[in-house]
């Protein structure tokens, strides 16, 4: 663990001997350098992660904004325990330096031990990282949640905790969030300034106030007013089966209570239907699984048609599933 006061004059550790630390040296030598933008790769959870370059006055103005939604002042304390080779990581800098928080800084890992902190203002987190560290969930005042989709169970029992939790949307390209919603909205609602709508595929269309571009997205969303909207799943996850389409993180949000594992919709040739919905679970073959239920949330044509069982999905580096390569192994 180490602590960067962003209020006071810096003081580093001696102890840089880890790849974490020297990822955290090697981006504030980076930001306090000539260069006016900064390096950070996409997830790659949709394709090849490619590195695209930011400016740092972006970065800057989407700090203050989220600093400006959350109520962040000088001194406030905050965690980083998302890996600073990724936009998620390189932004909670950010906001530490323009912002003066106290930003203590601990390894990237699946379970954050929270007891080793003080009370922390300000925390974003992934949904693992969320589970496996609730017990200690209440030394956070606003926790931000990204990454991956909440499931219902988790969702449940963070609403009992008087710790604040926050679900984002967002990306690379935008860097990080433009949108925002509590765990117990349906809608997301879009920072400030951002402007959104719909092409022609019904996928969203972002307009920042940091960049001249409009930044198009695959994913498919419904519009409810010109500042909020619905996450429905991504364009190019869209099964289309006997000419039916099927959206995978809808029948997955809907099943997820039914699974205690780690799950994806997916589909395989078929050549009846052109498609045919699959189910895959990480797990071995003798998880112990009753769909029974199933059909009592899903319409027949959301019903999969197999089951495969892996033992481990192939993953991003910032630990999304990459559903591509998860079907090369099934097929």
């Amino acid at each position: 663990m180490m602590l960067l006061d962003f209020s006071k004059e810096l003081e580093f550790p001696k102890n840089a001997d880890e790849n974490w630390q020297r990822e955290i040296f090697d981006f504030l030598n980076d930001w306090f350098s000539d260069k006016d933008f900064i390096l950070s790769k996409t997830s790659g959870s949709t394709g090849v992660p490619k590195e695209i370059r930011i400016p740092k006055t972006a970065m800057k103005m989407s700090a203050k904004m989220t600093g400006e939604f959350f109520g962040l002042k000088k001194g406030n304390t905050a965690l980083l325990c998302m890996p600073v080779n990724f936009i998620a990581g390189k932004m909670m800098m950010v906001r530490a330096i323009e912002l003066k928080l106290k930003l203590f800084c601990v390894q990237p890992k699946s379970n954050i031990h929270l007891s080793e902190f003080p009370f922390l203002d300000f925390v974003p987190m992934t949904p693992m990282q969320v589970g496996n560290s609730f017990e200690n969930l209440s030394k956070i005042k606003t926790l931000l949640i990204g990454g991956a989709p909440l499931s219902d169970e988790l969702r449940k029992k963070l609403q009992v905790l008087e710790t604040k939790s926050f679900e984002s949307y967002g990306m690379t390209e935008t860097i990080t969030h433009i949108a925002l919603k509590e765990i117990s909205e349906e809608w997301f609602s879009v920072l400030p300034q951002v402007k959104i709508q719909t092409d022609n595929r019904g996928c969203l269309v972002i307009t920042t106030p940091y960049f001249e571009e409009e930044i198009i997205t695959n994913d498919l969303v419904e519009i409810k007013n010109e500042i909020q909207f619905k996450w429905l799943g991504r364009f190019d996850n869209v099964i289309n089966s006997g000419g039916i389409k099927l959206f995978p993180e809808q029948i997955e949000a809907k099943i997820r209570p039914f699974i205690a594992k780690e799950f994806i919709i997916s589909s395989l040739p078929d050549d009846k239907f052109g498609q045919k919905l699959i189910l895959i679970i990480e797990a071995n073959p003798s998880f112990d699984f009753h769909h029974n239920g199933l059909a009592e949330v899903l319409n027949k044509y959301e019903i999969p048609k197999e089951i495969y069982f892996i033992e481990n999905f192939p993953r991003t580096e910032s630990g999304k599933i990459q559903r591509r390569k998860t079907l090369e192994l099934i097929g």
